[in-house]
């Protein structure tokens, strides 16, 4: 394949940065992000050579739900800004080689929708079959509600018609029956209605619950899966490089079929939590094999198709696929306190605090992140360390503002009352007097500048997203070692999950050398490699015929 093939298929070695609109530049100092702020934001975010904006909901909402309780799919939430502004934003963003995609939040809906208040009014309505409607909710075993500190059942009564309505989330999200074409026909506008403003694709929501037809005959739509692949299809006809990266946390095997199985045609990429969780294991017992185990359990894909890696998302830190006790290892290590976990199955920290503040393990995390096979996701003010502001609680406690500068206001805002923004600021040791983007700019030894120098050399090394991945056993079980193979290219990643220094085996054809891409010197490596605490590093092997750049 030539390396010109490579830009066909953007997504294999993209940089994604997903946002919150409303807590990242507040333009017009009412206290509220907007997207006015966000155009004035992105010539950073190229600065910083993210390729793809992730942009999480902006639609109108009563936002009870921090936006997912959406009233109107195709709107634009007013205090963010007009459909001009957000055209702008994308359009800027376009010219500085970004491509947007945004959140298609479809398996549910807010009770204030207009869809469903029709629906609810009567069992007659023209709605009525958009929502999952039933008498008695279903016998045997029910589904677990999302959140089960604050729901006991995904069955909601609705006193004016007496039948039960389903919601896997908050019972003021009503599922939407996509078992009635009229409903997937409207998803289908909504996808075509954003992919004409110019969007590239979708972060598709909790995609799982998307396609569940529990409440529903089976023979409504005997293969659930039917509507992926449909959805697919359609972008493909209107937008050939358009994607869908889905929310899939399912085991292994179960995402396979979200891809399309091996043949493909589902869903562009998912996030692979199940990687995520034992790297949080591994980092909590100083050993990689977690992290070694479950990159080998990865299933094959199809070539089109990719994994999403990251350190760290929007909600909580999910580690619902290890066992109880790897769950408490890793609460042990890195949320002992109750108000740090949530639901009994995550955390709702960010990576800086929970490694308190370490600066080598922190660098080491997110070399390993740009050198794991897949497409890196940033979730904002991870480049500089941000940290959470545990006195929000829940999933939100890391949706705080962005911290531009160390004013009172962190650069989010010149409002000078607090009060009115969107979440609290972080304070203390991560709050923005010590952790903001104007400092570290200027600083050329920050996290910022280092992340800024981990995307730079993972763009220009397409083995690390289209290549051939293989570990290297190593001696000390706190060291991992991956090799990325792609036609004359490779390259060798080498990261120490321990506080001791380690060295490190490098076993190379005769002729060949190595040479470190993260450091400053050019020097070539032979034979071993010395790792410091936490030491990493990424080798481009040098064979005699490479043309390849140093």
């Amino acid at each position: 394949m030539r390396i010109t093939d490579t830009a066909d298929m953007w997504w294999k070695t993209a940089v994604v940065y997903c946002l919150d609109v409303e807590t990242f530049m507040d333009w017009n100092d009412d206290g509220t992000g907007d997207l006015a702020g966000l155009a004035q934001r992105i010539d950073y975010l190229s600065e910083l050579g993210v390729t793809c904006l992730w942009l999480m909901p902006f639609y109108p909402s009563p936002d009870r739900d921090d936006g997912y309780d959406i009233t109107d799919f195709y709107g634009v939430d007013p205090r963010l800004g007009t459909h001009g502004d957000l055209v702008e934003a994308i359009r800027t963003a376009h010219d500085r080689g970004m491509r947007v995609i945004v959140d298609l939040v479809v398996n549910h809906t807010s009770d204030q929708h207009p869809w469903f208040v029709a629906s609810r009014e009567s069992k007659e309505s023209p709605y009525r079959d958009w929502y999952v409607w039933v008498d008695e909710p279903p016998a045997g075993q029910q589904p677990e509600p999302v959140f089960p500190d604050q729901e006991n059942s995904v069955w909601a009564l609705d006193e004016k018609t007496g039948q039960y309505y389903l919601h896997h989330f908050y019972k003021y999200q009503p599922d939407l029956n996509v078992t009635n074409p009229a409903v997937r026909d409207e998803i289908a506008r909504i996808v075509g209605f954003w992919l004409a403003l110019g969007v590239s694709g979708f972060r598709v929501d909790a995609v799982p619950f998307f396609i569940d037809t529990i409440g529903e005959s089976p023979t409504a739509l005997p293969d659930p899966h039917e509507v992926v692949r449909d959805l697919r299809a359609f972008i493909n006809r209107r937008s050939g490089d358009a994607i869908l990266l889905g929310e899939v946390n399912v085991p292994f095997e179960q995402q396979l079929e979200f891809f399309g199985g091996s043949e493909g045609g589902e869903l562009t990429l998912q996030f692979d939590f199940i990687t995520m969780q034992n790297m949080y294991l591994a980092l909590a017992r100083r050993n990689a094999e977690p992290l070694q185990r479950a990159l080998e359990q990865r299933p094959q894909i199809p070539r089109e198709c990719q994994w999403g890696t990251f350190v760290r998302n929007h909600d909580e830190l999910t580690l619902d696929k290890l066992s109880d006790e790897e769950r408490q290892e890793v609460f042990d290590a890195f949320g002992p306190e109750e108000r740090m976990q949530v639901y009994g199955r995550g955390l709702i920290r960010r990576l800086p605090p929970m490694l308190d503040g370490d600066a080598d393990r922190i660098r080491m995390v997110y070399s390993l992140l740009f050198s794991l096979p897949g497409t890196p996701v940033l979730f904002y003010g991870e480049e500089i360390g941000m940290g959470e502001n545990l006195e929000i609680g829940d999933r939100t406690a890391v949706r705080t503002p962005m911290q531009w500068t160390s004013e009172p206001g962190a650069g989010f805002s010149r409002n000078d009352d607090t009060g009115k923004f969107p979440a609290p600021l972080v304070t203390g040791e991560f709050g923005p007097q010590n952790v903001n983007v104007q400092a570290q700019r200027a600083d050329p030894d920050s996290l910022l500048n280092f992340v800024r120098l981990l995307i730079t050399r993972y763009r220009s090394s397409p083995e690390l997203g289209w290549g051939d991945f293989e570990v290297l056993p190593q001696p000390s079980p706190q060291v991992f070692v991956h090799r990325s193979t792609w036609e004359d290219a490779v390259l060798i990643a080498m990261h120490n999950f321990g506080p001791d220094p380690v060295t490190v085996p490098l076993e190379l054809e005769d002729g060949s050398t190595a040479i470190d891409l993260l450091s400053p010197r050019d020097e070539e490596i032979k034979g071993e490699v010395d790792l410091g605490r936490y030491g990493y590093c990424w080798l481009r092997v040098i064979t005699p015929t490479t043309r390849r750049l140093r």
